[in-house]
């Protein structure tokens, strides 16, 4: 049996977990931190006799100081013993069964951190980084560059799709649109949007995520600056200008997923992923706040020429400071290469899509189904809002806006606290399946409790509650479903959320057309209703069929 320790540093060492007269060693690419051994002898590291019982004393030959400390671990490949590394109950029981050739791996005395992990010795993850005297670590990590450019595109994205429905009121009005062809100009964006969800994920898998979202972006930019000048050539430019900012925004959440797979290691991805998808929200708000101003001082098309530009610079910075992999990046560290891998090699971009494969995987249709059944719910919330806000609670149209923002914050705001709580259950050792299960169950449930709880308030004020509640409750699936597309197969991470997006845009399409017919026949308790069913069948879909763990090579 030998002993070691686990402490992770900005250097790269093999942890000498030694057997019998030391030459047989025991390394994992996963171990990286200065050692030193504990051997039988005197504080000045003269070594005594076997048959000399003396306590174990730090030698440690290159006198590496460190501000950190971990405990002992033992590690056995004696399947009678114990298997693989453990942590013994009491210290006297750090030497029991140890040989004079054994060694313990440890640091030197000044003691900070304290880790314990279980598992296989190449399971052991990095847990911490500890910078070594004189050695300086970067204030920022490249890893949340990537992630902080993500966030700003998206919420250009939501910027740029949301200033349409304040500009169309104008715009409507001078050219004497009847509300038919507003219909049609509004949806003509899903066009293009539900063209490009799998085509951006293959793309994205292909040739990496940098160069898909800087297309999109770009494309989607452009389309939007275009809009008043397609508008006064014609309705049918028009539609095909919506249409291609439609193309640009449907390569974004697959090249973004993709390109974090790369990026951000297991131990962060929930908190990465709510940030940049809080991005889609802050947009939402920012489109809806500072649209009615920019209308009013400069004209409607003002709003597509400002927000369009913003792009410009947007791209700029990405191009300067993005990668689509850390192995392709010349500016980052060592230390944050090997804790982004984590000891794992970085693969070759996908060259061919196995569409058996994937489609024949159940998680991968739990992700399918389940993305459907949440975005139903999601997507009437946020477009018939306003319209029950109106009838319902009889708020005035410039009551009713402001009260759509409400919502979006909500879930700006919950998307991160779902994020935080859930990457610090992974690092409490709960299983990523068990992480994404509980954490998409509150984005299913959630909701489904405060809509049935809606039907039954009388209150403006509590309605209003308890559309903020479930809004705030569904964000909690930026760490359930949304994060699990790179758990089950990060190599495949665009196609799959391609895949599971698609689904989610039919629901919004066919939900928001369902909720007129709806209305037509039935109430608004009729509505909330089917939403309530769907939330349940995500709801045990998810439970059954998912996972956390990889499926796809």
């Amino acid at each position: 049996m030998a002993m070691g320790a686990v402490l992770s540093s900005n250097r790269a060492f093999a942890s000498p977990l030694s057997s019998a007269g030391g030459k047989q060693q025991h390394t994992s690419p996963h171990c990286r931190w200065p050692v030193c051994s504990l051997v039988p002898g005197d504080r000045n590291g003269r070594q005594t006799p076997a048959s000399v019982q003396q306590p174990l004393t730090r030698f440690c030959p290159k006198r590496r100081l460190l501000s950190s400390r971990v405990e002992c671990f033992l590690y056995s490949s004696d399947p009678a013993v114990t298997s693989g590394w453990h942590k013994p109950k009491r210290r006297e029981n750090l030497t029991a069964g140890l040989d004079t050739a054994s060694s313990c791996v440890v640091p030197t005395r000044n003691c900070k951190a304290k880790f314990e992990m279980t598992g296989s010795q190449s399971d052991v993850p990095v847990e911490a980084e500890a910078v070594l005297p004189g050695q300086d670590a970067p204030w920022f990590p490249k890893r949340w560059t990537i992630v902080v450019l993500c966030f700003f595109s998206f919420l250009l994205c939501n910027m740029d799709r949301v200033n349409m429905s304040i500009a169309i009121l104008p715009m409507s009005a001078e050219y004497g649109w009847s509300p038919a062809t507003v219909g049609l100009i509004q949806s003509s964006f899903f066009w293009g949007y539900l063209l490009t969800q799998i085509l951006g994920g293959i793309w994205a898998d292909r040739f990496g995520g940098k160069v898909v979202l800087g297309f999109g972006v770009v494309w989607w930019s452009i389309a939007t600056m275009l809009t008043p000048v397609a508008a006064k050539l014609g309705l049918p430019f028009l539609l095909i200008v919506r249409a291609f900012m439609g193309i640009g925004e449907g390569v974004a959440m697959p090249a973004m997923n993709n390109i974090l797979s790369k990026w951000i290691p297991v131990s962060e991805r929930s908190r990465s992923l709510s940030l940049v998808y809080s991005g889609m929200y802050l947009g939402s708000v920012t489109g809806l706040a500072f649209s009615p101003f920019l209308i009013s001082k400069f004209g409607w098309p003002s709003v597509f020429y400002a927000f369009g530009s913003l792009g410009s610079i947007w791209f700029a910075l990405w191009q300067r400071k993005a990668r689509s992999s850390p192995s392709e990046d010349p500016d980052i560290s060592e230390d944050e290469k090997r804790h982004i891998l984590g000891g794992n090699a970085t693969k070759e971009p996908v060259s061919s899509i196995p569409w058996r494969l994937i489609l024949s995987k159940p998680p991968v249709w739990a992700l399918i189904i389940s993305h459907f059944c949440h975005n139903w719910g999601t997507f009437i919330l946020l477009t018939w809002m306003p319209t029950y806000y109106n009838q319902v609670l009889k708020f005035n149209l410039t009551e009713s806006g402001l009260l759509c923002v409400l919502p979006w914050l909500t879930m700006a705001v919950f998307a991160n606290i779902g994020g935080w709580i859930a990457d610090t259950l992974v690092a409490k050792g709960v299983s990523i399946t068990n992480v994404r299960k509980i954490m998409q169950s509150i984005g299913f449930l959630g909701p489904a409790f405060f809509l049935t709880l809606l039907s039954k308030v009388r209150t403006p004020a509590m309605a209003v509650l308890c559309m903020a509640c479930s809004q705030g409750s569904d964000a909690f699936s930026q760490s359930g479903l949304y994060s699990n597309h790179q758990d089950i197969g990060p190599r495949y991470a665009g196609v799959l959320l391609g895949l599971s997006n698609t689904a989610g845009v039919l629901a919004g399409v066919f939900g928001t057309a369902a909720t007129g017919y709806i209305l037509q026949k039935g109430s608004w308790d009729n509505v909330f209703q089917v939403s309530v069913i769907l939330y349940i069948v995500g709801t045990v879909v998810w439970n059954v069929f998912s996972t956390g763990e990889r499926i796809l090579e």
